[in-house]
């Protein structure tokens, strides 16, 4: 289980004329993926998910707040390093090392995490068959398609057998077969009693594979819920339009502030 108690992350960016303005990416966000449950984080392009996601991940240090990671025997960790060796994450432009095949590299991950020879041709042999990489795991990472270089990355993430996962769109830009894959190994992950987390922008995919979704605009959560919870809420048939009726209300709330405070 991995929670965000009041994560926040405050930048500085600059206006015209040179003069510096303080925002909130991320402000004051809370809530809980628990163990076995696939959490879908939605929002507009910058809403702030990755931001998020990257707090979550232990890859950027919260202005406030902060994470939380209970594991299987109820054990609360708050430490970086800690919650490092309970997450894999996957970023959506992770870097690969493209002249190594897939297996080498899997192997290279296996050492920095200490494991013997041996335990790591177990372990690659192990994700090799979850993820069906037979046909490419000794080919060079330069020479796979799109598809295989996504699930090579998603092997990386693995290699610790982690108790939680962090996607960051992880089926951009993939064909059907391809998303199939990493959509399947989700719900496989799942069921092995993993928490997962993943941001994307395609509802019906959410819509689909989300136990609960959290919406998020302008680095506030609009709302959590079910998939059927959300569009009860809003007397909507589809998450599409779910999530521009929470758009639509969050900006007819901001307008009665601004009409109250003048």
């Amino acid at each position: 289980m991995i929670e965000a108690r009041e994560l926040t992350k405050q930048f500085v960016r600059t206006l015209k004329k040179g003069k510096k303005e303080e925002f909130y990416a991320v402000d004051h966000v809370s809530f809980v993926a628990e163990q076995g449950e696939i959490l879908g984080i939605l929002g507009p392009n910058g809403a702030g998910k990755t931001t998020l996601l990257r707090m979550l991940g232990s890859l950027m240090e919260p202005t406030e707040g902060m994470v939380v990671v209970t594991d299987k025997d109820g054990r609360q960790m708050t430490a970086k390093s800690d919650l490092k060796r309970h997450i894999g994450y996957l970023s959506e432009n992770t870097k690969l090392y493209g002249r190594f095949t897939v297996r080498e590299m899997l192997a290279i991950f296996g050492e920095l995490y200490g494991f013997t020879e041996e335990m790591c041709k177990e372990k690659i042999q192990w994700i090799c068959n979850l993820l069906d990489m037979g046909e490419f795991i000794d080919n060079r990472i330069e020479k796979l398609s799109t598809g295989q270089k996504q699930r090579t990355s998603i092997a990386r993430c693995l290699i610790h057998d982690p108790d939680i996962y962090i996607f960051d769109e992880p089926t951009l830009g993939l064909d059907i077969i391809s998303s199939k894959a990493i959509i399947d190994f989700m719900k496989q992950e799942k069921e092995r009693g993993k928490s997962v987390l993943y941001s994307t922008h395609y509802m019906e995919e959410a819509e689909f594979l989300c136990d609960r979704i959290v919406m998020i605009n302008k680095g506030c959560i609009m709302a959590v819920g079910t998939p059927q919870e959300l569009k009860e809420q809003t007397g909507t048939g589809n998450l599409r339009d779910t999530f521009f009726a929470f758009m639509e209300g969050g900006a007819a709330d901001e307008h009665k502030a601004v009409e109250n405070a003048l």
